[in-house]
């Protein structure tokens, strides 16, 4: 009968159904069960995405080991800079290369253990593409960051390319590049101080000479076809622009950092290091141009002495703390490792961030404004100009401190001001300035200080201090 034979369809339909059903979970459970092995992502594709990521896949903090450097140098220059290089380099620690012309010879031989490993560029004129470029010299610093790639150096994060006048505080590098995730497309680096140079470049370019890094995978992104970026801008003059346009070519625009100074000024730069921006010191360039830091040494001996202070503290250097003595209406202003100053009378600390234009820009005959940033005139006002003081010495107390002591650097040659109460500051001759051996306990605002003592003496002494909740400095 029809009703019979429909019924017998039925239950062969459904035992295949059941026998079906059972297959599919038993390859759930094999499946589950071998979730070490095979991703669970097909089964139940939200769930393996929203599951928080395990403890044992979190990766340790960015530190030292994590940055392999290019250098930019030359067989011409590296007699005479390398000693820039050499203050912040820690052999076996730090990772990297400096990038030659071409081989050294003569004085330059035995290559010294303790520079960074050297590697000659790769000789870009035999690519016949480059032949017609604009600028064919550049083409072997844009490459840099491809030679340094092919190094193949376990473990990097970050990429930091520089030049061979280059300082860094390595540190503070580390620290500043802690901040971000590796493993995204990150580009970050430092503008010109002056206005015309990031015009005539790009806002959205990292200066090289004040070092920029590169996350992991933007550098792999970038050598996959670098060659034919640099094809693609065969008028570009400057290797900074070049890099720059490839890495825009992803999307990538700068994210800018202001510890890392191109330093495009000439002459007497000691204003601006006196008014560092609240943010940690990374690094500094053309210190073959400008001024010696410390106008009692050369250049060279300049930078060592500063990275003496790096290396007890580098978090302070050259952050700056302002403090008051109101009795004799003196302000205080101190650049940590490097400069304090008096005036002989209360200046708000608004004004006194502003550095000191002891400085020319980087190209003369333009007009202002010349500089990204706010600068002060040198005035010649008993009640504006500074008595100076620059970083002698520093000694390690036994009371978890650190003393650091500030030798006037020449006479002021001003009367006393008038409007402060006619209180000279002429008869001090060191200021001692007493701060912790701890990082400061706040990122987000400068340290306080108190001056303590002044009265009866050549000598004024500074203390830092954590800052007292909203407490107005003034």
């Amino acid at each position: 009968m029809p009703s019979a034979i429909a019924t017998r369809r039925f239950q062969v339909y459904f035992k295949q159904v059941a026998v079906t059903g059972l297959v599919l979970y038993i390859l759930v459970i094999l499946l589950s069960s071998n979730s070490s092995h095979h991703s669970s992502e097909l089964i139940s594709p939200i769930q393996h995405k929203m599951a928080p990521p395990s403890p044992l896949l979190e990766k340790p903090p960015t530190d030292i080991s994590h940055l392999v450097f290019g250098i930019a140098g030359s067989v011409a220059t590296w007699s005479y800079r390398k000693s820039y290089i050499e203050t912040w380099w820690q052999p076996n620690v730090t990772q990297g290369y400096v990038f030659l012309d071409k081989a050294p010879t003569g004085d330059l031989l035995p290559w010294p253990s303790y520079s960074p490993p050297f590697r000659v560029s790769e000789d870009t004129s035999k690519f016949e593409v480059y032949s017609q470029h604009a600028a064919p010299s550049i083409i072997k610093i844009v490459r840099m960051i491809l030679e340094t790639f092919r190094e193949e150096d376990e473990g990097v994060r970050w990429y930091v390319m520089a030049d061979d006048d280059t300082v860094f505080v390595v540190d503070n590098l580390v620290e500043v590049l802690a901040k971000y995730n590796h493993t995204k497309y990150l580009y970050i680096g430092g503008h010109s101080e002056c206005i015309k140079s990031n015009v005539d470049h790009s806002f959205e370019m990292a200066f090289g000479g004040g070092g920029y890094a590169l996350s992991y995978p933007l550098a792999a992104a970038l050598v996959t076809n670098l060659d034919g970026c640099i094809k693609r801008y065969p008028d570009y003059r400057i290797s900074d622009r070049i890099l720059q346009s490839c890495i825009s070519d992803f999307g990538v625009s700068l994210t800018a950092e202001k510890g890392f100074h191109q330093i495009d000024l000439h002459g007497d730069i000691s204003g601006l290091l006196s008014a560092h921006p609240h943010s940690p010191l990374v690094s500094l360039h053309h210190l073959d141009v400008v001024d010696p830091i410390f106008p009692s040494m050369n250049r060279h001996e300049s930078i060592k002495h500063l990275m003496e202070a790096a290396k007890i503290d580098h978090s302070r250097l050259l952050q700056q703390a302002i403090c008051y003595h109101k009795q004799n209406n003196w302000s205080f202003s101190t650049a940590w490792g490097y400069s304090s100053h008096i005036y002989e009378q209360i200046i708000p600390p608004s004004l006194l961030k502003r550095p000191l234009e002891t400085f020319r820009p980087w190209i003369e005959n333009t007009r202002r404004p010349h500089f990204m940033f706010n600068p002060r005139l040198l005035l010649n006002d008993p009640c504006k100009a500074p008595h100076v003081f620059f970083f002698e010495s520093l000694v390690e107390t036994a009371g978890n401190q650190l003393v650091t002591s500030y030798i006037r650097a020449s006479q002021r040659d001003f009367p006393a001001c008038s409007s402060g109460g006619n209180h000279s500051a002429d008869r001090i001759s060191k200021i001692q300035v007493f701060s912790p051996k701890t990082k400061p306990s706040e990122i987000e605002r400068s340290e306080c200080c108190d001056v303590v003592h002044v009265d009866g003496k050549d000598m004024a002494e500074v203390t830092y201090r954590a800052c007292m909740k909203d407490e107005i400095v003034g």
